[in-house]
């Protein structure tokens, strides 16, 4: 499979397409999402933010992000 191919995931229980090979980081970035306002489970497992940039998002893969919000 190229590099370039589009693959299919679930982000937040919404199917979208993403590229191949996509880091946890760069697919943040272009969700525009802060990566210090938000936490990532993948699949079930909680993705340790100092992984994000060494893992690739895997076809099928399921993510839930979720973003802090501050207040009182």
């Amino acid at each position: 499979m190229s590099t370039n191919s589009p693959i299919a995931v679930v982000i937040n229980g919404e199917e979208r397409s993403i590229p191949h090979g996509q880091t946890i980081r760069e697919l943040l970035e272009s969700l525009q999402l802060n990566p210090a306002q938000v936490a990532v489970e993948m699949d079930r497992r909680i993705v340790k933010q100092q992984a994000w940039d060494d893992t690739a998002v895997p076809v099928g893969a399921r993510l839930e992000i979720v973003r802090f919000v501050g207040g009182g």
